[in-house]
Protein backbone atom coordinates (compact mmCIF):
# COMPACT_ATOMS: atom_id res chain seq x y z
CA UNK A 1 0.00 0.00 0.00
CA UNK A 2 2.67 2.42 0.83
CA UNK A 3 4.46 1.73 -2.05
CA UNK A 4 1.30 2.10 -4.38
CA UNK A 5 1.05 5.66 -2.44
CA UNK A 6 4.35 6.59 -3.03
CA UNK A 7 4.03 5.84 -6.78
CA UNK A 8 0.69 8.06 -7.00
CA UNK A 9 2.56 10.87 -5.48
CA UNK A 10 4.22 12.03 -8.41
CA UNK A 11 0.69 12.02 -10.68
CA UNK A 12 -1.04 13.70 -7.75
CA UNK A 13 1.37 16.34 -7.53
CA UNK A 14 0.95 17.19 -11.47
CA UNK A 15 -2.60 17.28 -11.56
CA UNK A 16 -2.86 19.59 -8.43
CA UNK A 17 -0.20 21.91 -9.66
CA UNK A 18 -1.27 23.96 -12.42
CA UNK A 19 -4.31 24.77 -9.80
CA UNK A 20 -1.66 25.77 -7.33
CA UNK A 21 0.38 27.55 -10.22
CA UNK A 22 -3.25 29.77 -11.37
CA UNK A 23 -3.95 30.61 -7.57
CA UNK A 24 -0.47 31.90 -7.38
CA UNK A 25 -0.93 33.93 -10.25
CA UNK A 26 -4.15 35.56 -9.78
CA UNK A 27 -3.59 35.98 -5.59
CA UNK A 28 0.06 35.31 -3.99
CA UNK A 29 1.73 37.71 -6.74
CA UNK A 30 -1.08 40.37 -6.67
CA UNK A 31 -0.28 40.35 -2.47
CA UNK A 32 3.35 40.95 -3.48
CA UNK A 33 3.21 43.61 -5.63
CA UNK A 34 0.49 45.61 -3.30
CA UNK A 35 3.27 45.26 -0.61
CA UNK A 36 6.26 46.81 -2.43
CA UNK A 37 4.13 48.76 -4.18
CA UNK A 38 2.84 50.28 -0.29
CA UNK A 39 6.97 50.87 0.55
CA UNK A 40 7.48 53.13 -2.68
CA UNK A 41 5.72 56.00 -4.22
CA UNK A 42 4.47 56.21 -8.54
CA UNK A 43 4.61 58.72 -10.32
CA UNK A 44 3.47 59.33 -14.14
CA UNK A 45 6.03 60.11 -16.42
CA UNK A 46 5.38 59.86 -20.13
CA UNK A 47 3.06 57.19 -19.41
CA UNK A 48 5.41 55.12 -17.48
CA UNK A 49 5.18 54.67 -13.82
CA UNK A 50 8.26 55.43 -11.57
CA UNK A 51 8.83 53.81 -8.61
CA UNK A 52 10.43 55.64 -5.64
CA UNK A 53 11.64 54.56 -2.38
CA UNK A 54 9.02 55.76 0.30
CA UNK A 55 10.24 52.78 2.75
CA UNK A 56 7.53 53.50 5.84
CA UNK A 57 6.54 56.76 4.80
CA UNK A 58 3.07 55.77 3.95
CA UNK A 59 2.42 53.58 7.42
CA UNK A 60 3.52 56.72 9.60
CA UNK A 61 0.77 58.89 7.66
CA UNK A 62 -1.65 56.59 8.43
CA UNK A 63 -2.95 57.93 12.10
CA UNK A 64 -2.83 61.46 10.89
CA UNK A 65 -4.90 60.83 8.49
CA UNK A 66 -8.17 61.89 9.82
CA UNK A 67 -10.02 59.89 6.37
CA UNK A 68 -8.70 56.92 7.03
CA UNK A 69 -9.09 57.35 11.13
CA UNK A 70 -12.78 57.72 10.29
CA UNK A 71 -13.02 54.95 7.25
CA UNK A 72 -11.76 52.32 9.63
CA UNK A 73 -13.58 53.15 12.80
CA UNK A 74 -16.91 53.49 10.47
CA UNK A 75 -15.51 50.32 9.04
CA UNK A 76 -15.77 48.35 12.10
CA UNK A 77 -18.76 49.87 13.74
CA UNK A 78 -20.65 48.86 10.30
CA UNK A 79 -18.89 45.58 10.67
CA UNK A 80 -20.17 44.69 14.18
CA UNK A 81 -23.50 46.25 13.49
CA UNK A 82 -24.72 44.84 9.99
CA UNK A 83 -23.59 41.29 10.57
CA UNK A 84 -24.69 41.00 14.25
CA UNK A 85 -28.34 41.85 12.67
CA UNK A 86 -27.87 39.62 9.95
CA UNK A 87 -27.04 36.56 11.80
CA UNK A 88 -29.55 37.09 14.53
CA UNK A 89 -32.46 37.83 11.82
CA UNK A 90 -30.82 34.77 9.72
CA UNK A 91 -30.95 32.14 12.32
CA UNK A 92 -34.10 33.54 13.66
CA UNK A 93 -35.81 32.75 9.79
CA UNK A 94 -33.78 29.42 9.98
CA UNK A 95 -35.35 28.58 12.79
CA UNK A 96 -38.67 29.42 11.54
CA UNK A 97 -38.61 28.28 8.01
CA UNK A 98 -36.98 24.37 10.28
CA UNK A 99 -40.01 23.80 12.03
CA UNK A 100 -42.65 25.08 8.87
CA UNK A 101 -43.68 22.05 6.95
CA UNK A 102 -46.54 23.97 4.46
CA UNK A 103 -45.06 26.78 2.50
CA UNK A 104 -41.19 26.33 3.37
CA UNK A 105 -40.79 26.47 -0.33
CA UNK A 106 -42.53 29.96 -0.86
CA UNK A 107 -40.72 30.94 2.37
CA UNK A 108 -37.35 30.50 1.08
CA UNK A 109 -37.94 31.80 -2.35
CA UNK A 110 -39.03 35.21 -0.70
CA UNK A 111 -36.31 35.33 2.31
CA UNK A 112 -33.60 34.25 -0.95
CA UNK A 113 -34.77 37.76 -3.30
CA UNK A 114 -32.81 40.22 -1.51
CA UNK A 115 -28.99 38.47 -2.07
CA UNK A 116 -30.34 37.60 -5.98
CA UNK A 117 -30.91 41.69 -6.84
CA UNK A 118 -27.91 43.52 -8.14
CA UNK A 119 -26.19 46.32 -5.85
CA UNK A 120 -26.82 48.88 -8.33
CA UNK A 121 -30.55 48.32 -8.09
CA UNK A 122 -30.83 47.63 -4.47
CA UNK A 123 -29.05 51.00 -4.38
CA UNK A 124 -31.67 52.73 -6.53
CA UNK A 125 -34.50 51.13 -4.76
CA UNK A 126 -33.23 52.40 -1.26
CA UNK A 127 -32.30 55.92 -2.54
CA UNK A 128 -36.17 56.13 -3.62
CA UNK A 129 -36.99 54.55 -0.05
CA UNK A 130 -34.89 56.93 1.78
CA UNK A 131 -36.07 60.17 -0.23
CA UNK A 132 -36.78 63.03 2.35
CA UNK A 133 -39.70 64.43 -0.08
CA UNK A 134 -41.68 61.12 -1.43
CA UNK A 135 -39.45 58.56 0.15
CA UNK A 136 -42.22 55.21 1.46
CA UNK A 137 -40.08 55.41 5.02
CA UNK A 138 -41.09 58.87 5.50
CA UNK A 139 -44.24 58.41 4.21
CA UNK A 140 -44.92 55.49 6.70
CA UNK A 141 -43.22 57.29 9.54
CA UNK A 142 -45.22 60.68 8.69
CA UNK A 143 -48.75 58.03 9.27
CA UNK A 144 -47.39 57.15 12.67
CA UNK A 145 -46.71 60.91 13.51
CA UNK A 146 -43.30 61.27 13.34
CA UNK A 147 -40.96 64.13 11.68
CA UNK A 148 -39.83 63.16 8.46
CA UNK A 149 -36.09 62.68 8.22
CA UNK A 150 -33.09 63.29 5.70
CA UNK A 151 -32.16 59.26 6.00
CA UNK A 152 -28.64 59.70 4.29
CA UNK A 153 -28.03 63.61 4.60
CA UNK A 154 -27.53 63.69 7.76
CA UNK A 155 -24.06 62.25 10.07
CA UNK A 156 -26.19 60.67 12.51
CA UNK A 157 -28.42 58.48 10.65
CA UNK A 158 -26.87 57.93 7.14
CA UNK A 159 -24.44 55.48 8.71
CA UNK A 160 -27.58 53.08 10.09
CA UNK A 161 -29.47 53.66 7.09
CA UNK A 162 -26.60 51.88 5.00
CA UNK A 163 -26.17 49.29 7.84
CA UNK A 164 -29.79 48.62 7.69
CA UNK A 165 -29.32 48.42 3.62
CA UNK A 166 -27.17 45.63 4.31
CA UNK A 167 -28.57 43.60 6.42
CA UNK A 168 -31.76 43.43 4.48
CA UNK A 169 -29.07 42.36 1.57
CA UNK A 170 -27.42 39.72 3.32
CA UNK A 171 -29.28 38.50 5.91
CA UNK A 172 -30.24 35.80 3.01
CA UNK A 173 -26.95 35.08 3.22
CA UNK A 174 -26.90 33.89 6.96
CA UNK A 175 -30.35 32.39 6.79
CA UNK A 176 -29.56 30.00 3.39
CA UNK A 177 -26.53 28.73 5.22
CA UNK A 178 -27.94 28.36 9.20
CA UNK A 179 -30.66 26.58 7.35
CA UNK A 180 -28.81 23.96 5.96
CA UNK A 181 -27.09 23.55 9.14
CA UNK A 182 -30.46 23.45 10.97
CA UNK A 183 -31.78 20.43 8.83
CA UNK A 184 -28.45 18.83 9.08
CA UNK A 185 -28.44 18.24 12.73
CA UNK A 186 -29.02 14.94 14.03
CA UNK A 187 -32.79 14.42 15.04
CA UNK A 188 -32.17 11.54 17.74
CA UNK A 189 -30.87 14.45 20.12
CA UNK A 190 -33.96 16.30 19.66
CA UNK A 191 -36.63 13.14 20.41
CA UNK A 192 -34.32 12.63 23.36
CA UNK A 193 -34.35 16.12 24.57
CA UNK A 194 -37.93 15.79 24.03
CA UNK A 195 -38.74 12.80 26.22
CA UNK A 196 -36.50 14.49 28.73
CA UNK A 197 -39.17 17.01 28.87
CA UNK A 198 -36.82 19.99 27.79
CA UNK A 199 -38.88 23.31 26.79
CA UNK A 200 -38.05 24.66 23.22
CA UNK A 201 -35.89 27.58 24.99
CA UNK A 202 -34.01 24.95 26.38
CA UNK A 203 -33.90 23.04 23.41
CA UNK A 204 -32.67 26.21 21.77
CA UNK A 205 -29.56 27.23 24.31
CA UNK A 206 -28.82 23.23 24.93
CA UNK A 207 -28.78 21.58 22.03
CA UNK A 208 -29.56 23.89 18.93
CA UNK A 209 -27.19 26.14 19.52
CA UNK A 210 -24.33 23.97 20.70
CA UNK A 211 -24.41 21.83 17.50
CA UNK A 212 -24.67 25.02 15.30
CA UNK A 213 -21.60 26.23 16.48
CA UNK A 214 -19.51 25.23 13.81
CA UNK A 215 -22.08 26.42 11.28
CA UNK A 216 -22.93 29.85 13.37
CA UNK A 217 -18.92 30.59 13.00
CA UNK A 218 -18.06 29.62 9.05
CA UNK A 219 -21.09 32.16 8.35
CA UNK A 220 -19.74 34.73 10.80
CA UNK A 221 -16.13 34.93 9.53
CA UNK A 222 -17.31 34.52 6.16
CA UNK A 223 -19.86 37.67 6.45
CA UNK A 224 -17.46 39.47 8.54
CA UNK A 225 -14.89 39.74 5.77
CA UNK A 226 -17.54 40.30 3.45
CA UNK A 227 -18.75 43.49 5.39
CA UNK A 228 -15.13 44.57 5.98
CA UNK A 229 -15.43 45.06 2.33
CA UNK A 230 -18.26 47.12 1.64
CA UNK A 231 -17.98 49.24 -1.14
CA UNK A 232 -20.94 49.61 -3.09
CA UNK A 233 -23.85 50.66 -0.90
CA UNK A 234 -21.58 53.08 0.37
CA UNK A 235 -20.52 54.20 -3.18
CA UNK A 236 -24.39 54.24 -4.34
CA UNK A 237 -26.36 55.75 -1.31
CA UNK A 238 -24.11 58.27 0.52
CA UNK A 239 -20.36 58.51 -1.46
CA UNK A 240 -18.88 58.37 2.12
CA UNK A 241 -21.01 61.41 2.68
CA UNK A 242 -21.94 63.50 4.84
CA UNK A 243 -18.93 64.71 5.70
CA UNK A 244 -16.89 61.30 6.63
CA UNK A 245 -19.79 60.21 8.28
CA UNK A 246 -20.22 57.13 6.00
CA UNK A 247 -16.56 56.36 5.22
CA UNK A 248 -15.33 53.01 5.13
CA UNK A 249 -12.07 51.58 4.43
CA UNK A 250 -13.08 50.29 0.79
CA UNK A 251 -14.14 54.06 -0.10
CA UNK A 252 -10.74 56.05 1.29
CA UNK A 253 -8.62 53.48 -0.62
CA UNK A 254 -10.75 53.81 -3.98
CA UNK A 255 -10.19 57.92 -3.38
CA UNK A 256 -6.42 57.60 -2.42
CA UNK A 257 -5.55 55.18 -5.29
CA UNK A 258 -7.61 55.96 -8.48
CA UNK A 259 -9.44 59.75 -7.15
CA UNK A 260 -5.86 61.18 -6.18
CA UNK A 261 -3.57 58.71 -7.91
CA UNK A 262 -1.90 57.89 -5.20
CA UNK A 263 -0.74 54.30 -5.13
CA UNK A 264 1.60 53.56 -3.08
CA UNK A 265 -0.47 55.23 0.20
CA UNK A 266 -3.59 53.30 -1.26
CA UNK A 267 -1.66 50.10 -1.31
CA UNK A 268 -0.81 51.02 2.34
CA UNK A 269 -4.21 50.98 3.40
CA UNK A 270 -4.93 47.87 1.59
CA UNK A 271 -2.49 45.94 3.28
CA UNK A 272 -3.80 47.39 6.50
CA UNK A 273 -7.13 46.32 5.41
CA UNK A 274 -6.04 42.88 4.57
CA UNK A 275 -3.85 42.68 8.21
CA UNK A 276 -7.49 43.30 10.18
CA UNK A 277 -9.38 40.53 8.03
CA UNK A 278 -6.49 37.95 8.95
CA UNK A 279 -6.78 39.21 12.45
CA UNK A 280 -10.45 38.87 12.33
CA UNK A 281 -9.98 35.07 11.25
CA UNK A 282 -7.38 33.95 12.97
CA UNK A 283 -9.15 35.69 16.17
CA UNK A 284 -12.69 34.10 14.80
CA UNK A 285 -10.59 30.33 14.63
CA UNK A 286 -9.27 30.09 18.31
CA UNK A 287 -12.37 30.86 19.77
CA UNK A 288 -13.86 28.34 17.95
CA UNK A 289 -10.27 26.13 19.03
CA UNK A 290 -10.75 27.04 22.32
CA UNK A 291 -14.68 26.39 22.32
CA UNK A 292 -14.31 22.55 21.06
CA UNK A 293 -11.51 22.30 23.78
CA UNK A 294 -13.58 23.80 27.01
CA UNK A 295 -16.83 20.98 25.47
Amino acid sequence: MAAEFTRGDPWRVATVAPTVALLAVLTVLPVFNLLALSFNSVAWSDGVARWSWNGLGHYAALPADTLFTSGLSNTLIFAVAAVSGQMILGFFLALLVSRTWRGRVLYRAIFLLPILVPGIVIGAIWKLMYNFDFGVINQMSGLLGFAPLDWLGQRSTALLAVIVVDIWHWTPFCFLLLLAGLESLPRDVYEAAHVDGAKWWQELRYVTLPLMLPTILVTLVFRLIVAFKVFDEVYLLTGGGPGMATEVLSFTIYRRFFTEDRMGYGSAISVLALFVIALLIVVALAAARRRREDA
